[in-house]
């Protein structure tokens, strides 16, 4: 038994931000039903991008595919009976969607007093904004990652990932797994909601902090850490690494490893406050000495030294590097189409336990043997398939 197993979730999510937050808990075993309209309704590849895809394939896997067309009164219906039995349905319409369809909390509730509604927006359930489209990388605009991303001067950049999608779902299974422990108590479930814009701003951190209590509008910092100084991408003779070394302790290290004593005497170096407020020389007096020897020397002599320092890694070599080996990030799945395939594996360990391993669903792979589940007949199954509902 997996620690999730015995919780039954109804994935309507598309594209990534609810995909992410319903894989959290696919990934440790509970039994997710991911439902998608017939191809006969949806016959584009839909969203999400090619099923056969790597994206699609990570951010679906360990669920089963079932077809049900919500717009039908027959597949409405089918859906009202399966959330007498479920435990969670997680969606990430626009908000006026579900109302419309008849799946909104109440009307869940109705039916299982106990069902548990995760639902992500791009901007909230309701105010000005709220009928918006929501995507990524206006959510990083406006919550203010945009701004802070990039060299001084630069302008705004993207981050290279998509940050507001990921965390939205994180934020939402965290409420989904919240509430579930809740009604362990209460015996009722909860509307768990977030959106883009509120994963995005709460992302932020001490950033969004230094505005809201000190009224500071942190400004782009490039390499370097806003606050913590020396703290950024250094040059070396054959590349670049990263350095973390704030603090008088960790600046006392880094004199030592680098053999800058003389030039650390400068009254502008002295102390914390003087060497951030003077970064431009505190890093180069630094870059000066790495630039005699190779990154992996110096990456080597930094953390024998106890400071914090690594290289900088494309995608390739992240997956060669001997601790992401030994740590089996990429771990193999078969599917029965593409063979062995090599996902990222969930970053969590849970000693003793071990998440599921499953490839992604083709469209509709699993409906009869997932209503059957559900109660239904062969003969209701039909009568389902002929009305078109599945």
């Amino acid at each position: 038994m997996q620690p999730l197993a015995r919780f039954t979730v109804l994935d309507l999510t598309r594209v990534r931000s609810g995909p992410t937050c319903v894989r959290q808990l696919a990934d440790w075993g509970a039994n997710v039903i991911k439902i998608e309209a017939p191809e006969e309704i949806d016959t584009g590849k839909g969203l999400g991008g090619d099923a056969l895809g790597p994206d699609y394939q990570n951010v679906h896997r360990n669920k089963r595919g079932i077809t049900l067309n919500l717009k039908s009164p027959e597949g409405l219906a089918t859906f009202r009976r399966m959330v007498a039995q479920a435990d969670v349905v997680v969606e990430n319409y626009r908000p006026d969607v579900k109302t419309r369809l008849g799946i909104d909390y109440d009307s869940l509730a109705a039916i299982n007093p106990g069902i548990v509604l995760g639902s992500i927006s791009g901007f909230g359930q309701d105010g000005p904004y709220a009928k918006r489209p929501g995507f990524d990388q206006i959510a990083q605009g406006m919550g203010g990652l945009m701004s802070v991303t990039g060299l001084p001067g630069q302008g705004p950049v993207r981050a290279g990932i998509p940050v507001a999608d990921l965390t939205a779902g994180l934020y939402c299974a965290i409420g989904i797994l919240v509430a579930l422990l809740e009604r362990e108590q209460t015996g009722r479930g909860r509307w768990v909601h977030t959106s883009l814009l509120e994963a995005m701003v709460a992302m932020m951190d001490f950033q969004a902090t230094r505005w809201t209590m000190k009224g500071e509008v942190p400004k782009q910092a490039g390499n370097d850490h806003p606050t913590t100084i020396p703290t950024g991408l250094f040059r070396t003779r054959d590349g670049v690494i990263n350095i973390a070394g704030g603090g008088g302790e960790m600046w006392r290290r880094i004199v030592e490893v680098l053999g800058i004593e003389e030039e650390a005497k400068d009254p502008d170096l002295a102390t914390d406050q003087l060497r951030s407020k003077n970064r431009a020389k505190t890093n180069a007096v630094l870059q000066a000495k790495l630039e005699t020897d190779d990154g992996a020397t110096w990456v080597k002599k930094f953390n024998a030294a106890g400071v914090p320092c690594g290289p900088v890694y494309s995608m390739d070599q992240v997956f060669a590097d001997e601790q992401v080996k030994h740590l089996g990030l990429a771990w193999t799945v078969p599917h029965p189409v593409l063979g062995d395939i090599a996902l990222v594996r969930p970053p969590m360990q849970l000693a003793g336990a071990q998440p599921s391993r499953r490839p992604t669903p083709a469209r509709g792979e699993h409906t009869e043997e997932v209503l059957r589940e559900f109660g239904f007949d062969e003969l209701e199954i039909a009568a389902l398939r002929e009305k078109k509902a599945i």
